[in-house]
């Protein structure tokens, strides 16, 4: 199960500018609404930088902001992404993003990706990470026992809902977040083991896995 934007796709760039075109549209300091945003949720985030808002308003507008970014933004996908996607078997692995699917549909065409069969986003569950729902969810749709799942994460909030969902967990592409498995410092780095991970190869971690599960925090 892989995690979709700072895992799979660098929207670093795309995400600091989006909230930094809707601060300016609320009058409130980018810097700050950029800092919080990157440890709450949406809604949170309104309520702490612009309280006196209508938070749907605010998140219309965010949507709106982000949708546009994906018709006319620049994305890459990171090293390696494509070529580890490709060679996994259809129906064993999935997204699990914090993300909505028409958008990340819209940057894996953009970027060259496969999609997979199953993409738990944003609009499928009650709870999102750090709870374990959206994990738990892709895990029975692709019809695998959690404790058989590889989650791959580069966020503190994806680790905690893998590893809250019995799952184990990797970390790449930042440095390694508390409670990870295994730390693996870029994607490509870590493809060779995600591969034989998923074959059933013995490995240094505590179990191995069934099925892939890739997550967006």
């Amino acid at each position: 199960m892989f995690d979709v934007d700072g895992t799979l796709i660098d929207a670093l760039d795309n995400q600091r500018r989006v909230w930094a075109d809707w601060a300016v549209r609320y009058g409130v300091d980018p810097g700050e609404v950029y800092r919080v945003a990157l440890r709450t949720r949406p809604l949170e985030t309104f309520a702490i930088v612009a309280p006196a808002e209508d938070p749907q308003q605010c998140l219309a507008a965010l949507h709106a902001l982000e949708d546009e970014d994906v018709r006319s933004g620049e994305y890459t996908a990171f090293d390696g992404a494509a070529e580890l996607l490709r060679g996994l078997p259809a129906g064993a692995w999935a997204l699990v993003t914090s993300n909505y699917e028409h958008r990340v549909r819209g940057r894996f065409a953009r970027t060259g990706l496969p999609v997979p069969d199953v993409v738990v986003d944003a609009a499928g569950v009650a709870e999102g990470k750090p709870s374990p729902v959206p994990y738990l969810l892709a895990a029975a749709r692709l019809g695998a026992r959690p404790e058989n799942c590889l989650v791959i994460e580069d966020a503190p909030s994806g680790v905690q809902a893998g590893l809250r969902a019995g799952m184990t967990v990797w970390g790449v592409n930042t440095a390694a977040v508390d409670g990870v498995h295994r730390h693996f410092s870029s994607l490509r780095e870590a493809a060779p083991a995600i591969t034989a991970f998923l074959a059933g190869a013995p490995q240094s971690g505590p179990c191995r896995c069934a099925s892939l599960v890739c997550s967006d925090a």
